[in-house]
């Protein structure tokens, strides 16, 4: 028994998701090829830069189209929701055969749906949860970056491409640098998304509050409100998890957006004219696109990216990357969330010297 029909989520995404924007079969090669090469390119720029280094060599991206990052995502959502999947199928209130069959395409069709929405929006990504690959062992993650996705945004944007897919690269690049070169993040991350789940409370009487809820905050974000469906359907003891989990992705974005604009005007030519754009971007798109984004919790990962960036802005002004870079010995000396707005009372803790003022 599946609690999300995976099969279905998939061609319910891929029969959803917008197509892409028209390219002559020349240059999607194009597109591809240089992708490829320029995410080997940044890798060393990031290396460099961020003194990160990782046993692994470079390795060119995995370029997708829109349809091939659905299916890619449905295989990591098997990966992390395997935990609460064994747990619900294998407790002591399993629901009737009938309840599962019908619950599971109902959630198969929801997932399909967000990830048509998007499936036309991701530039890139990091991909930690994979399948066991052939041999039976497990993968260390992929980076992923979403051709169409790139061409569309820059053609949107009307700047150079080339330099704009160098500068998508430098950001996603750094998260394969942080999570390679950083060997027990990528455990801290999939230890604490399990965690999350397995703390779920999922009696019936809970669940109809949850949705309840949930469709109360659907609501208030039509009308304008600040809600989003995570914080609608977690659970008490779901908050604390989220909490480090935020402050631990919120540091990861934002060091990858810090690095991206960091390096890019040494590599980038046309950076300042890139981000001033992409920024006007992110800001636009119609009421609707506004009102699922903020349902999905997109604004908040925009949130996240400043909120980071400005977190690890401050510290490698204030200590230099090499004392930044003790944010990865271990998770102890990880950002508490409190301490992102505080980059200072990090510098305390983590460094033991009294941070200098900014």
């Amino acid at each position: 028994m599946q609690v999300i029909d995976w099969d279905l989520a998939v061609t319910t995404g891929t029969r959803l998701v917008r197509p892409g924007p028209q390219v002559s079969r020349e240059e999607a090669r194009q597109a591809v090829t240089e992708l490829r090469t320029l995410s080997r390119e940044a890798e060393g720029h990031v290396r460099e830069f961020t003194k990160i280094h990782t046993e692994a060599a470079p390795q060119p991206a995995t370029i997708v189209d829109r349809p091939g990052w659905i299916k890619a995502n449905v295989e990591g959502f098997r990966v992390v929701l395997e935990p609460l999947t064994q747990r619900m199928t294998s407790g002591p209130n399993v629901p009737p055969a009938l309840v599962a069959a019908v619950g599971s395409r109902i959630t198969g069709v929801e997932v399909g749906a967000v990830l048509a929405f998007l499936a036309s929006r991701v530039l890139g990504q990091y991909e930690l949860f994979l399948p066991p690959d052939p041999t039976g062992l497990e993968a260390t993650g992929r980076l992923t970056l979403v051709a169409p996705n790139i061409v569309h945004a820059e053609r949107e944007m009307a700047v150079d491409p080339h330099d704009f897919r160098l500068w998508v690269c430098l950001h996603e690049e750094t998260h394969r640098v942080q999570f390679t070169g950083v060997p027990w993040l990528r455990e801290y991350v999939r230890s604490q998304m399990t965690e999350f789940l397995l703390a779920s409370d999922l009696d019936l009487p809970t669940l109809i509050e949850r949705l309840r809820g949930a469709a109360d905050t659907v609501a208030d974000v039509v009308r304008g409100g600040e809600g989003n469906l995570i914080d609608a359907i977690q659970s008490p003891a779901q908050k604390a998890i989220l909490d480090r989990l935020t402050a631990v992705m919120t540091l990861v974005e934002g060091h990858g957006d810090y690095v991206m604009d960091a390096v890019g005007p040494s590599v980038v030519p046309s950076v300042s004219d890139i981000r001033a754009k992409f920024a006007q971007r992110r800001e636009g798109g119609s009421r609707l696109d506004r009102t699922i984004r903020r349902l999905l919790g997109i604004d908040l990962k925009m949130k996240q990216y400043a909120e980071g960036s400005a977190f690890v802005r401050t510290v490698v002004g204030r200590v230099g990357i090499d004392g930044f870079n003790k944010v990865w010995t271990s998770p102890e000396t990880l950002p508490a969330t409190a301490e992102i707005s505080d980059p200072g009372a990090w510098i305390d803790r983590v460094i033991g010297t009294p941070a200098l003022p900014a």
